[in-house]
């Protein structure tokens, strides 16, 4: 493997407390490029590493760090202090470890083969390397939509929280610019939301150059509620103080939004009550600095998740109810309440919905200042990317934008895939109205797509089963149930007007399914086999009519 790596001299400062072949590993180096080379074998046990800059503690993490040869490489960067001396200091290091020695510095973090890896997801972002699990800040900004995420820079799994900062255009490709937020001494940096403040209400910038502010939790330590600024979307500056002082252990994941009507700021968060109550907390504030508590929501109670961690707030319009517009208040695993606002209070009209029926979807959030007006959602997608020695771990879904419809179960939210991801169509197939049943030709034999979209409309007929064979996951509807069984996961999908309208994405780590023309969202994450491209659509116990049929292959997105 080809790797720009740079050494540098370097010289042992102290090598003390050794005990059963462990030690206390010191060494001191001047700074001279971008990044700190750190380098990682999964598996191997935590060690503590503090990076100290002229005897003052900068950054500090657990690290599986490699005594010889790496798994792959972390980098921290320590552009900020080029030129000071800075010191490594690690617990419990073997004598043998070659971790740093030498010590290795560079000005690039690439590698080749950077998102080719068998198991990296070519339509759902991810990052570069390192743990990823919630979306934190979805925001757009100055031409940008930015994605930061719970980030461990060190590892492959759970730990170190920082945020991580991803970037856009158009929402399919990402650009990976490093961590915007890092541990302090309030803690690690828990989820939370992000806003642009366009009435410079902080104070941090102007009208004409608003603000960027970031809004997370300060966990493990203090769990409290912190603000960071930014001018430019790159840099952030954080409070010296917390907006929000601790209420309870576990209390988290702030989000924010602007209330027109009452022309003030509301801040929703998780909090932990007596007993394991789960429950959200409102506050108010005019200055994004100080804020006063309005109200509380509660929810389930222990392993009753209802309303349990990263609340996402919003108000929309309700399709096919003219001038009607509803609140909704989810939790992390996306079951959600509607009702109505006024400002400080929250009051439920339905609850306990889920808007997601799939597997290990979780802490979805949805962009603020979106251009176009649109509600649009990225969720974490707990995919199994942890496998032979892997730099990186975990996906995000597809964005999708989320609406509110009048159904004939109640007001319900409908998802549908964003119009952006139509960019990565090719190599069309269109289908002509056929009949399907046990001894119909295959209508999908000739389409071959690693990453695919398949759209499909079917009325069923007579037929007991619909079996669509997505490279080797069966995706059965059940006609007399009314339900799509997919991997042993079940739901409910309606049909509509006597036909199932079904919209499927492909990736190398699962398939995402949008039925009932968007009332059902079931991503369902499984590896697929990357020798097996067929594909099949057949019927049992009857036949089926396929209205109208769209296969496309798909464009990687990096």
């Amino acid at each position: 493997m080809n790797r720009p790596f740079f050494l540098i001299t370097f010289f042992l400062i102290a090598i003390v407390g050794t005990m059963q072949g462990q030690t206390h590993f010191s060494t001191t180096f001047r700074g001279e490029k971008q990044f700190l080379q750190i380098p990682i074998k999964n598996g191997a046990a935590q060690k503590q590493v503090d990076l100290l800059v002229n005897n003052k503690k900068v950054r500090w993490f657990t690290a599986e760090l490699a005594a010889d040869k790496a798994d792959w490489f972390a980098y921290l960067d320590i552009s900020d202090w080029k030129g000071a001396s800075l010191t490594i200091q690690v617990d419990g290091l073997p004598e043998q470890s070659q971790a740093f020695k030498p010590v290795v510095q560079t000005d690039s973090d690439n590698k080749q083969g950077e998102y080719e890896e068998p198991r990296r997801g070519q339509i759902h972002f991810s990052p570069k390397r390192g743990w990823m699990n919630d979306p934190n800040g979805l925001v757009y900004d100055n031409g940008e939509y930015h994605l930061f995420f719970q980030h461990n820079p060190y590892g492959v799994n759970w730990g170190n929280m920082h945020w991580g900062h991803a970037v856009s255009k158009d929402l399919v490709h990402w650009k990976e610019l490093g961590e915007a937020l890092y541990p302090d001494e309030f803690g690690t940096m828990f989820s939370g939301g992000a806003v642009v403040d366009t009435k410079n209400s902080s104070g941090f910038g102007s009208a004409q150059k608003p603000p960027l502010l970031l809004f997370y939790t300060a966990a493990e330590k203090s769990w409290t509620q912190g603000l960071a600024h930014s001018p430019d979307g790159r840099t952030f500056q954080k409070l010296e103080a917390p907006i929000i002082a601790k209420i309870t252990d576990g209390n988290r994941d702030p989000k924010v939004i602007w209330h027109e009507p009452s022309k003030h700021w509301v801040l929703v968060v998780y909090v932990t009550e007596e007993g394991e109550q789960h429950a959200m907390h409102f506050f108010t504030s005019t200055d994004m600095k100080s804020w006063t508590f309005a109200s509380k929501v509660l929810g389930g109670q222990g392993n009753d998740r209802y309303l349990f961690e990263c609340p996402e707030f919003f108000e929309l319009p309700v399709e096919g109810a003219a001038g009607k517009r509803k609140w909704v208040l989810t939790g992390a695993n996306s079951q959600y309440a509607i009702g109505t606002f006024d400002g400080k209070t929250f009051t439920p009209e339905e609850e306990r919905m889920f808007s997601q029926q799939g597997r290990d979807y979780y802490a979805a959030q949805t962009f603020s200042n979106e251009p176009q007006g649109r509600r649009v959602e990225i969720g974490w997608w707990r995919t199994h990317t942890n496998q032979d020695g892997s730099a990186f771990n975990q996906s995000m879904s597809i964005p999708m934008t989320i609406a509110l419809r009048k159904t004939a179960r109640g007001i319900r939210i409908i998802r549908q895939p964003v119009s952006e991801l139509s960019a990565l169509r090719t190599n069309t197939q269109k289908l002509t109205s056929s009949t399907i049943n046990a001894s119909s030709a295959n209508v999908l034999d000739s389409f071959h797509g690693e990453l695919a979209e398949i759209r499909l409309r079917i009325k069923p007929k007579d037929a007991h089963s619909i079996h669509i064979n997505v490279r080797g996951l069966h995706v059965i509807y059940q006609v007399a149930e009314q339900e799509l069984v997919v991997d042993n996961v079940r739901t409910h999908a309606p049909l509509i007007n006597g036909e199932q309208e079904l919209r499927i994405f492909v990736d190398r780590i699962g398939v995402e399914i949008f039925a009932s023309q968007g009332e059902v969202f079931m991503p369902i994450n499984y590896n697929l086999d990357p020798k097996n491209t067929q594909y099949s659509l057949s019927t049992s116990g009857g036949s089926a009519t396929l209205l109208t049929g769209e296969l496309y292959e798909l464009k990687s997105i990096w």
